[in-house]
């Protein structure tokens, strides 16, 4: 894990150490063993996506990205671990 400094504080930035995905949705599992999951559909790219691109994900960047690479797409895990996504929930 690596942390950042935020106030004076130290703040430990979430890494997956896998990913995998089942139906339309993404799972994560993070380096303190939390396991995440989000929606595929929240994200414009993956929500073109068949079930079985989507189930193609890979850990890049040292566990800081998720990649898709037949779609071209790459999400940050702090980011979806903080809930930024890109489209409402329908």
């Amino acid at each position: 894990m690596n942390s950042i400094t935020v106030d004076s504080k130290i703040v430990i930035e979430p890494t997956a150490v896998r990913a995998w995905a089942e139906k339309r949705m993404i799972y994560i599992e993070l380096s303190d063993g939390r396991i995440f999951g989000f929606p595929g559909d929240r994200f414009r790219i993956l929500k073109k996506a068949t079930n079985e691109q989507l189930a193609k994900v890979k850990v890049e960047v040292n566990g800081y990205a998720l990649r898709w690479e037949e779609l071209d797409e790459d999400i940050t895990v702090p980011g979806v671990v903080a809930g930024h996504f890109q489209l409402p929930l329908t």
